[in-house]
């Protein structure tokens, strides 16, 4: 298989990990050159990573290489947050890392973008899986390149080719209510659901998911809403995040409009689930696929990682566990692009995993 990863980690932000971590990946791979490069490199590199990009393509011996500047990036070697450090997936053989402009078959396109270069013109646009690149906030320091140079649209959008694949997100999310028919609302404002308002509908679904007098915690609960209730229960449904809940009319503000007719429930983020879902991803995936994977590309939400997680990146260990010694390569970002439902969706504290095998 050729097809290997390496992740290097410095005390600066150095051309020469670049350069080494492909190094790496291509004596591991077994080849002298490589058809194409994923190289990611941490954010100390995002103000200036032009100088790591072309070591990397001299290092090896081809231009197309592409990736992203981000908060932490992972292999399925290690995973690094605040500390300088390069990784790289190179291709050889008869896999190929290849334009859009080249997509005849319309195979689904791996997509990575900064925040500012969204927009869902351009999302819907062709089946697409991927992460956003960026910090905590989608405002500190990133950038995006292919063919060796930062690319000025903010995003790349290629394929794969000499591979079949699938693709899934985990959520990790845990309902903690039924789903219900949205009955009223306003732009961003939930104001009725089924019989109940808003807010009296959450904080039922609270209490009789907890039993205690905890308090409801409004961060970590998400809506996840779907056209029927049936999706929602399957797992296919897209989800939103609370801004605020007005008391005095018993509405709640969410991040995205959910309009009358359809459903919607109230979901928990937790580690358990998180954990859960994930494994449950990796052998849906395995079944779908059909072969054992060959490599494997995973975009994970910052929210998640070692953050959640109490400081291991329990999404990555379920991957690496379920297939071991897989090349694997990801980074933690703020959103992920997966289709569900046949639409393409930007979604947060989730993860993408897209898993390959050679025809």
């Amino acid at each position: 298989m050729k097809v290997a990863t390496s992740i290097v980690l410095g005390r600066q932000a150095l051309p020469a990990l670049a350069a080494q971590a492909v190094t790496n990946a291509m004596h591991k791979a077994d080849i002298t050159s490589a058809n194409a490069v994923l190289l990611l490199l941490t954010s100390e590199f995002a103000s200036n990573p032009q100088a790591a990009i072309k070591a990397a393509a001299k290092a090896a011996a081809c231009t197309q290489v592409a990736g992203c500047s981000a908060t932490g990036i992972f292999t399925e070697e290690d995973w690094v947050l605040d500390t300088p450090a390069a990784a790289a997936m190179v291709f050889g053989g008869d896999i190929k890392l290849e334009l859009a402009r080249h997509n005849h078959e319309q195979q689904p396109l791996l997509t990575i973008a900064a925040p500012s270069a969204m927009n869902s013109t351009w999302l819907d646009h062709h089946t697409r899986y991927g992460g956003i690149s960026g910090d905590v906030t989608g405002q500190g320091p990133f950038s995006v390149w292919q063919n060796a140079k930062g690319d000025v649209t903010g995003h790349i959008e290629m394929f794969i080719s000499g591979v079949n694949m699938a693709t899934k997100a985990a959520h990790g999310l845990s309902l903690i209510s039924t789903p219900k028919l949205v009955q009223a609302s306003q732009q961003f404002d939930l104001q009725q659901l089924g019989r109940h308002k808003a807010s009296s509908s959450l904080q039922k679904a609270w209490d009789s998911y907890r039993q205690t007098l905890e308090p409801l915690p409004p961060h970590l609960i998400m809506a996840v809403y779907a056209d029927s209730a049936e999706e929602i229960l399957q797992g296919n449904y897209q989800q939103t995040t609370i801004i605020s809940c007005d008391e005095a009319d018993g509405s709640i503000t969410l991040a995205h409009s959910v309009p009358v007719g359809q459903y919607l429930s109230w979901a928990l983020r937790d580690a358990d689930s998180a954990q859960a879902d994930m494994m449950l991803a990796a052998n849906t995936l395995a079944t779908e696929l059909g072969n054992t994977p060959d490599f494997g590309l995973l975009f994970s939400c910052l929210g998640r990682g070692p953050y959640l997680y109490n400081g291991e990146d329990l999404d990555l260990k379920v991957v690496t566990k379920r297939f071991p010694n897989m090349p694997l390569l990801g980074f933690y970002g703020n959103g992920e692009i997966a289709c569900i439902n046949g639409q393409n969706k930007l979604l947060p504290y989730s993860t993408v995993l897209s898993l390959f095998s050679a025809l």
